[in-house]
């Protein structure tokens, strides 16, 4: 999967309907982190923000995961 800017992130949630909010509950997230990821405001390096950055195709799958 190749590496989104947020901007493209955001972009695709509208071409959707769906609202960030959303994305996050249907993923077990809160809202406020996941908006912290797109705005810039998470470092996204471990822990949650870096899972939801993976998830959201803004970083690549780590190694460890991508083999398996």
């Amino acid at each position: 999967m190749p590496i989104k800017t947020p901007e493209e992130v955001k972009k695709t949630f509208e071409e959707r309907g769906q609202t960030v909010a959303n994305w996050a509950s249907q993923n077990d997230y809160r809202p406020q982190d996941v908006y912290k990821v797109l705005n810039g405001q998470a470092k996204c390096k471990y822990g949650i923000g870096h899972e939801i950055a993976v998830k959201l195709g803004l970083k690549a799958v780590p190694k460890s995961r991508a083999t398996t």
